[in-house]
This record gives structure tokens, sequence and C-alpha cells, in this order.
């Protein structure tokens, strides 16, 4: 997890909706099963998109306003945001391929 930083309500805006790099925002939970299957994917790709790609994740318990304001409903949720707008999302676990696929639509 060295290349995936912790966001929560406090720091969601400046992390990011200003960030100046697309953001992958992986919402989970430590409870969550599904979500510890898809971390080793995130992890891999926060490392080979790095310098290209921000990769933050979400605790949805820790940062309950953050997870309303952009309406999850179930985790794994991962969306990717640019210039501060979502323009990608996946609900679920998924494979590898489509969270990469998620992150290239930014580029």
């Amino acid at each position: 997890m060295a290349n995936v930083s912790k966001v929560n309500d406090l720091n969601w805006e400046t992390e990011v909706l200003k960030s100046d790099v697309p953001v992958l925002v992986d919402f989970s939970a430590t409870w969550c099963g599904p979500c510890k299957q898809i971390e080793p994917f995130v992890d891999q790709l926060a490392s080979e998109f790095a310098g290209r790609v921000k990769v933050v994740k979400v605790d949805i318990d820790e940062s309950p306003g953050t997870a309303a304001a952009c309406g999850i409903r179930g985790v794994p949720t991962l969306k990717v945001f640019k210039g501060g707008a979502e323009v990608a999302h996946q609900q679920g676990a998924v494979p590898k391929a489509k969270i990469q696929a998620l992150i290239e639509r930014a580029l």
C-alpha cells in the first residue's frame, strides 16, 4: 500500500476534488471480504500508474460524509475523479483488468 494514501472527510476535497491528476478512489470497509479481494489489484495499479494517477482509499465507516456525498450504497466501490468530477465507477469485486480500464478512461 505504499502508493495508496488514506483519504477522509477532512481531506477529501484537497486530495481528490482538487487533484492535478486523475484519482482512483477505493471506497471500502475493514469488515468487507470483497474489499480485501481487490486490495492487491488496487495496490499493484497504484504502483503501475504512479505519477500519472493518484490512488486513495476511503473507509466508509470512518468517513460517512464522503461516502454519502458520493452516493456509496455498497462496498467495494471504485470511482475515478478527474478535474473534480466523477468520470467512471465500478461496484463490486472485479478483476484487475477491469480496474485498469477504469483508470485508463481518465487518462
